[in-house]
C-alpha cells in the first residue's frame, strides 16, 4: 500500500489563476485532452502546422514497428531554423533571444535573435569546415555560458547530433559518454565556476580521453579568464581561433525522424543510457508545450534555473523558449550564495520574467536562508508586474514548500512531473488553457502534493495486482504507466541499445511505457507521484 495520507489531508488551493475568465479565450483543457487520446494523429497534425517544414510529412504517425513509433514521417525541417532563423525572417531579429546573467563573474549580456543567428551560423560553418556533417556526433562539455547554447544550435543547424555532458562530471563518466557516442569533435571550456571555486576542466577532459579508446579528431576549447586550458596537442584549438575565419552555414534540412541529440542518463546503477530525441516531434511538442502548458507568448521572458547538462536545460533553457520566440535567461549562479537568497527574485525583477522553472530544493534553500521572505519583499513591486507562474520539478514538490511560496509570491507554484526520457511535462496545470469542466462544475485548482492532471497526449494508467473496482470515487494506486504511442517529442530509442529500450521500458507491460515511478490518481484525475519503483533518470 502506498502512503497517501499526507497528500489527501492537505487542502485544495483555489485561486484567481483557476478562474474561467483568465482562460476564457484559450482552448479548453478537457476537450483537448480527450481529443489528444481519441485522435492523436489529428491532434498533433494541428500542432505541426505551427512549425516550418521544408518538405511536408507524408504520414503523421507510423506504428508499423511499435514501440519504435515515428512521427511526421518523411517530413523535412531544421531545429535551428525553427529556434532562430524563423524569428529573424519574421522581422523579430532585434528582439532579445538570450539574457545571460553570471553573478559568478559579474557579467550580463543580451543577445538578440540577429546576433544569435550570426554566432550560430558562423560556428556551424567552423564545424562544417572541420568535416562535421549530418549524423556526426559532437560532445559538448561546457558550463552555463551562451556559447553552450550556440554550440547546441550549430550542431542542429548541420544535422549533427549533440551530446551535452554536465560540466564538471568526472573523467570516468565523461569517458563513458565519449566512448559510446564516438564524437568527431568535442567542445569544451577551460573551466566552470562554483561558489566554492573554479572547476578546472582540463584534467577531467584529458583524463577522459586517456580512458576512452575513441579519440575525436578535434577538441575546441573556450578559454575563460579564470582558468587557462593548456593547448598542447595539434588536436586542440581555441574557440576564437576555430571560428575566426568561418563562413556562415545555412540550415541543412533533416528528416523529422533524424536524431537531434543524445542525452545520457545519470542513474545510479549500470551504464548510463543515451536517450535519443528526434528533430520534428521534439519541435512540434515543445512549441506546443510552451504555448499551452507554460502559457507564454512570443516576446515573453522565460527562465529555467537549471543546467544545460540535464533535460531541463535542453527543453526549457534552449529549445522550448526559442521555438516560441521568447527571451530565455541563461544563469550562471545559485539560488543562495551568489550573493544571497534574493538572487532569483533579482533576476526575475531585472528581466521581467513572465514564468520560471526551478527545483524544490532551490526553493527550500532560499526559504532556509530567508525565512521571513525579506528578499521577496525587496523585489515584490517589480516582480508582480510580470511574474505569473513558477514551475517546479526534478523531485517531489513537498506541500509545505509549494504552499509557502504561493503565499509569498501570490502566484501559482506549479508542481509538474516528467523524465529525461519524456522531455517535457507528463502532468501539469495547464497555464495556457481554459480549465473549465465541460459539465460546468467547478474546476479544482492546485492540489498540494500532486503534479496535477495529465498533459494532452499522455494516457496515464496505474498498474496494480489487486482486483480493480468500478467505484468512480476510488483513489487508484499502483505503478505508473503511459499508454503507447507516446506523443511526439519523447525518446525514440536508446543510442546503440535498442534492446534495452524495449526490455527496460516497453516489455514488462506490452502496449505501455513503464515509467519506474509509482503513485495514485484521485477521482479528479490528479496524479500523485509518491515513490520510485526502479531506477529512474535525473531530470533536473
Amino acid at each position: 500500500m502506498l502512503s497517501r495520507r499526507l497528500f489527501l489531508l492537505r487542502p485544495l488551493v483555489r485561486a484567481p489563476w483557476a478562474s474561467t475568465s483568465f482562460f476564457s479565450t484559450r482552448k479548453n483543457y478537457f476537450e483537448e485532452y480527450e481529443r489528444s487520446l481519441a485522435s492523436p494523429e489529428s491532434f498533433w497534425a494541428d500542432a505541426a502546422k505551427d512549425i516550418h517544414w521544408f518538405k511536408p510529412y507524408s504520414t503523421v504517425l507510423d506504428q508499423s514497428n511499435s514501440p519504435f513509433n515515428k512521427w511526421f514521417v518523411d517530413g523535412e525541417m531544421n531545429t535551428c531554423y525553427s529556434a532562430v532563423d524563423e524569428h529573424v525572417a519574421n522581422g523579430r531579429g532585434d528582439q532579445v533571444a538570450i539574457h545571460y546573467d553570471s553573478p559568478m563573474t559579474g557579467t550580463k549580456i543580451d543577445i538578440t535573435y540577429n546576433e544569435l543567428l550570426d554566432q550560430v551560423s558562423r560556428f556551424a560553418g567552423a564545424l562544417a569546415a572541420e568535416g562535421v556533417t549530418k549524423g556526426d556526433r559532437v560532445v559538448i562539455y561546457m558550463p552555463m555560458v551562451p556559447e553552450t547554447a550556440v554550440a547546441m544550435l550549430a550542431c542542429a543547424r548541420l544535422g549533427a547530433i549533440h551530446s551535452v555532458v554536465f560540466g564538471g562530471f568526472s573523467a570516468k563518466e565523461l569517458a563513458i559518454r565519449i566512448q559510446d557516442a564516438s564524437p568527431k569533435v568535442i567542445l569544451a571550456a577551460s573551466c566552470g565556476l562554483e561558489p566554492k571555486g573554479v572547476i578546472e576542466y582540463e584534467a577531467l577532459l584529458k583524463g577522459a580521453l586517456a580512458l576512452s579508446t575513441h579519440q575525436p579528431q578535434r577538441c575546441v576549447i573556450l578559454q575563460r579568464s579564470q582558468c587557462e586550458y593548456a593547448i598542447d596537442s595539434p588536436r586542440d584549438v581555441c574557440w576564437d581561433a576555430f571560428v575566426q575565419h568561418a563562413t556562415p552555414h545555412a540550415c541543412v534540412p533533416v528528416l523529422s525522424t533524424d536524431p537531434l541529440y543524445i542525452l545520457y542518463t545519470s542513474g545510479t546503477t549500470g551504464k548510463p543510457k543515451g536517450v535519443v530525441r528526434d528533430n520534428g516531434g521534439h519541435n512540434v511538442a515543445l512549441k506546443w508545450v510552451f504555448q499551452h502548458v507554460i502559457g507564454l507568448r512570443p516576446g515573453d521572458t522565460w527562465w529555467a534555473a537549471s543546467d544545460f547538462g540535464w533535460v531541463v536545460g535542453h527543453s526549457f533553457i534552449v529549445y522550448g523558449p526559442l521555438f516560441l520566440g521568447c527571451k530565455t535567461v541563461i544563469y550562471e549562479g545559485k539560488p543562495v550564495g551568489t550573493p544571497d537568497a534574493g538572487a532569483f527574485w533579482r533576476v526575475i525583477a531585472e528581466y521581467n520574467v513572465r514564468s520560471m522553472f526551478t527545483a524544490p530544493t532551490a526553493l527550500r534553500a532560499i526559504r532556509k536562508e530567508d525565512p521571513n521572505a525579506l528578499q521577496v519583499d525587496k523585489y515584490a513591486s517589480q516582480m508582480k508586474k510580470h511574474l505569473r507562474s513558477l514551475f517546479v520539478a526534478g523531485e517531489r514538490g513537498d506541500p509545505a514548500t509549494i504552499e509557502y511560496f504561493m503565499n509569498q509570491l501570490r502566484i501559482p507554484v506549479v508542481d509538474n512531473w516528467w523524465q529525461t526520457e519524456i522531455g517535457f511535462p507528463v502532468c501539469s496545470q495547464m497555464m495556457g488553457m481554459n480549465q473549465t469542466r465541460l459539465d460546468g462544475r467547478e474546476c479544482p485548482g492546485i492540489k498540494l502534493g500532486s503534479a496535477s492532471r495529465p498533459v494532452p497526449g499522455f494516457d496515464v494508467v496505474l498498474h496494480n495486482h489487486d482486483e480493480p473496482t468500478e467505484d468512480p470515487n476510488e483513489v487508484k494506486e499502483g505503478s505508473i504507466l503511459l499508454r503507447l504511442p507516446l506523443p511526439p517529442g519523447c525518446f525514440t530509442t536508446l543510442y546503440n541499445n535498442e534492446t534495452e529500450y524495449v526490455s527496460k521500458y516497453m516489455e514488462e507491460h506490452p502496449g505501455f511505457y513503464t515509467t519506474g515511478d509509482a503513485g495514485f490518481i484521485d477521482p479528479d484525475n490528479y496524479v500523485f507521484v509518491c515513490t520510485v519503483t526502479v531506477e529512474t533518470c535525473n531530470g533536473q
